[in-house]
């Protein structure tokens, strides 16, 4: 077997960078297989680095033509990942390197550096892809202006800041803000822009502009006013305004990521861009316009403030995460938004603590920070930001916030200065807050109780299981918000906060007329998993009755997950305590209905094997899903009534809308309709595919259909109806493959990477029938292996081509020790078969590795 263990980068390493850059000016003579990219580039040494060091320049797969240091040509020989010219060659002081190299954007399959999307150039530099493009210094903490000058007959030519000049095959921008190189941008293709102005707070007028295909600027609209609504909620809520006199949105078909924040030209994966009501479903809708403002947001937690260097992701994104978070619960429903956050977080990061994968929100080390981008990063560090918040209060945050912008705008910095402004603004000792960022895993919370004459004490006992390479684990701060509730269900104690910051610890209530119900983690204040033992009875009332939506929600998860769990271990049956709070909490009219199409919902098969697992069981992914079949049609069958009743009630009549009030309608039509199916054979669900005229509905009644058996003739008219539409096909190879049967998701998988439509070298595509296989859970974990040996064969095709996005799809093996013998055998012999190919990107040997180990 190969070495797994090439060389890391470690956090406790780093130095600062011998030189800085004062300026960059670059020229693009564009073409698909011979790009010439001109650079000079003022450097002078850092006064903050040790005097006399070498300058070396990263740079990967670049031809070099020519070079000089002050016009002087010099001899460099460039070696795998860059070029060094020693420091006895240097002058002193400042002075300009100068280099022309020629690239191939054609041939860049890996989607990383400068590319080509069906004719259209395009890059993408996050995390190290400027270093295909040209040689410098790639690391974040060296910020630069950059003046860029585009030649191509293409004509729409762009790329950062502000347009300063345009003329037949050219075009020039210049960009005044300093930026690390990772931000830097260029689009060249023949599109079209939907229009539109924003006045900023400060009287700056900005042209907003989305740029897309011929043909696509109709499904644009929505995507401008969420940007606009970006801009008005950034200045209302943080102080903070637009500072260039443009902004520009693209649409690219081929993209890695879901959207890049590049300064003033964020490029977008198209999905998360173009949207018509017959073509994206209401959650295409709501992640249009959450990752429309996230990127937006960035442009200052991200770009005028920027991270020393990738240890610090998380200070970008965790922080600009909650921003968007924040955002789209403004925007829509705080408490819908709150459970949907805490699913994701929970069926994304939860498993990668939970796993050999599992790290801190801010990394000691890695091999390819490409496979850093994850949800610990991302969404555990919004975690943090949001009990940051809860601990010193709005005013705090909002003061320490100023501080933070105040302090560091222009500056590449480090979680030590975001924790020093809270710190300095509140007057609060954050020292062991911080070991939040340090130490990896999900701490578990053991609830217990004690109840005497009206006096009421909770203990609370915290402990994080090992890690990879963290064994042994420190008492973290954990804020639990929490309320008591009455036999009755009436709140005895509204929400206050309680720290835990020891082992354990114990809070006592007194003069309490009866034992109280505790509702414990209101708001899912901590991301930790609660041990807390509770009747089924209990757990009815807090669904009916908790004042909390998160918690009243959670009660209904949980009550559900112990009757699976039953089901699975014991063969029960779900009981009528179940039912009849289901029953209430679905005819409550005075709740949301994207609430109660959430509370609808069984948990997942997914969730079922973890919870399973924490409890010291294997998971049986057939018993899973037999289990939940099995819930879902008594379900059903129990309230087959009340749900062809909401199926009626909550159509949407007149023209689309996709705010939040109709979304949540349609929300829960289509869960009925879902659960209904269970019943009725799918006859309602084959009546709402039939007059569907928005693709919620249309697609919903759809995977209704798949996920009983049928469903065959409507997939051949979806396809018909909009086989020249690769957004919506991408819906199309997804939903056969998510809603499969066990033992056939793999057989389908395989046949829908035979079909004519699949372009397995777009990431989209790919993950439409690769990555929704690892969505079909007991069809991914089917005993006979053959989803295992169908997802390895793709991951070694794919990564000769697209090592990064083929290393995020290897995730889908991460939770293989928690499964039987059997199955980690038939996973353990797919993950060596990877690891021995020849070639295999560090990408993949680092994730690969690291699941083996």
């Amino acid at each position: 077997m190969r070495d797994t263990t090439p060389q890391p980068i470690y956090l406790a390493d780093y130095q600062p960078p011998p030189f800085l850059v004062e300026h960059v000016d670059l020229t693009f003579r564009l073409h698909p297989n011979a790009t010439r990219v001109l650079a000079r580039i003022r450097v002078k040494p850092n006064p903050e680095a040790a005097p006399g060091q070498n300058l070396r320049l990263d740079g990967e797969g670049l031809k070099l033509i020519a070079a000089s240091i002050e016009g002087t040509p010099i001899t460099a020989t460039p070696d795998a990942t860059g070029l060094t010219i020693p420091a006895s060659e240097l002058p002193e002081g400042g002075f300009d390197w100068e280099s022309e190299v020629e690239i191939a954007p054609e041939g860049n399959t890996a989607l990383e550096g400068l590319y080509m999307s069906r004719g259209m150039y395009c890059t993408q530099c996050e995390a190290e892809g400027f270093r295909k493009i040209t040689f410098y210094p790639d690391r974040p903490d060296v910020m630069a202006p950059f003046r860029v000058r585009i030649e191509s007959d293409l004509p729409v030519l762009l790329s950062n800041g502000n347009p300063t000049g345009v003329g037949p095959g050219w075009a020039e921008w210049d960009d005044p803000h300093p930026k690390p190189a990772y931000l830097f941008a260029l689009v060249a293709g023949d599109l079209v822009a939907t229009k539109d102005r924003f006045t900023t707070v400060e009287g700056r007028e900005v042209a907003l502009n989305i740029w897309v295909r011929q043909g696509d600027e109709v499904k644009t609209g929505y995507a401008m006013e969420a940007l606009k609504r970006s801009m008005i909620w950034d200045e209302q809520v943080y102080a903070r305004a637009y500072d260039l006199d443009v902004f520009n949105i693209v649409a690219v078909d081929d993209f890695n990521m879901g959207a890049m924040e590049n300064k003033g030209l964020n490029i977008f994966n198209a999905r998360y861009v173009l949207a018509s009501p017959e073509t994206a479903t209401d959650a295409d809708y709501a992640s249009i316009e959450r990752i429309i403002a996230h990127e937006y947001f960035h442009n200052w937690t991200g770009n005028r403030i920027t991270c020393r260097d990738w240890f610090q992701l998380s200070l970008k994104e965790g922080l600009t995460v909650f921003r968007d978070q924040q955002f789209m619960g403004d925007m829509r429903s705080h408490a819908v938004k709150r459970i949907e956050d805490v699913l994701t977080l929970r069926a994304r990061q939860f498993r990668e603590d939970d796993g050999p994968l599992a790290h801190p929100v801010r990394p000691e080390s890695y091999v390819e920070i490409n496979n850093f981008y994850t949800a610990t990063v991302y969404e555990k560090g919004a975690e943090l930001i949001r009990m940051l918040q809860l601990l010193v209060g709005e005013d705090g945050y909002a003061a320490a916030l100023d501080l933070y912008f105040d302090r560091h705008d222009g500056q590449a910095c480090t979680i030590e200065d975001w924790l020093a402004v809270f710190e300095e603004a509140t007057g609060r000792d954050l020292s062991q807050f911080k070991r939040w960022y340090s130490q990896a895993g999900t701490p578990r919370v053991d609830v217990s109780e004690e109840w005497q004459d009206g006096r009421y004490t909770l203990t609370l006992r915290q402990h994080t299981p090992p890690t990879p390479g963290q064994p042994l684990k420190e008492p973290l701060v954990i804020p639990v918000a929490m309320g008591l509730l009455g036999p009755d269900g009436a709140e005895l104690l509204p929400t206050k906060v309680l720290e835990l910051d020891a082992p354990e610890a114990s809070f006592t209530f007194e003069e309490l007329p009866a034992r109280p119900l505790p509702s414990l983690l209101r708001g899912f204040s901590a991301p930790v998993a609660l041990n807390h033992a509770m009747t089924s009875e209990a757990r009815a009332l807090m669904l009916a009755h908790d004042t909390d939506p998160y918690n009243r929600f959670e009660a209904g998860q949980q009550l559900a997950r112990d009757i699976l769990h039953a089901m699975v271990l014991e063969g029960a049956k779900p009981g009528p305590d179940y039912l009849d709070a289901l029953r209430v909490m679905l005819c409550d009219d005075s709740l949301d209905p994207a609430f109660r199409a959430l509370a609808l919902r069984l948990p997942g098969q997914d969730d079922l094997a973890a919870s399973l697992h924490q409890a010291g069981h294997v998971p049986d992914p057939d018993a899973i899903h037999a289990a939940r079949r099995t819930a879902l049609r008594m379900v059903a069958e129990a309230l087959a009534s009340e749900l062809g009743q909401l199926v009626a009630e909550m159509t949407t009549p007149g023209p689309y809308s996709a705010d939040a009030r109709d979304a949540g309608r349609r929300a829960l039509r289509v869960q009925a309709v879902g659960l209904l199916a269970f019943a009725d054979g799918g006859a309602k669900a084959a009546e709402v595919f039939a007059q569907a005229n928005n693709m919620t509905e249309q697609l919903g009644a759809w995977g209704a259909l798949l996920g009983i058996g049928a469903g065959a003739a409507e997939g051949a008219q979806f396809y018909r109806q909009w086989a020249h539409d690769r957004l919506v096909v991408d819906k199309w190879f997804a939903a056969q493959v998510i809603h499969a049967a066990p033992e056939r998701a793999a057989e389908i998988a395989r046949g829908l990477t035979e079909h004519a439509d699949f372009d397995w070298k777009n990431p989209n595509r790919f993950r439409s029938v690769i990555g929704a296989l690892g969505m079909n859970h007991a069809g991914f974990h089917h005993k006979d292996g053959a989803a295992y040996r169908l997802v390895a064969d793709w991951l070694i095709r794919l990564d000769a081509v697209n090592p990064q996005t083929a290393a995020r799809m290897s995730t889908l093996f991460e939770t293989w020790r928690r499964y039987d013998t059997d199955r980690q055998a038939l996973i353990r012999s797919e993950l060596e078969r990877i690891m021995e190919h020849e070639p295999l990107s560090r990408d993949m040997t680092e994730m690969v590795g690291r699941m083996l180990e």
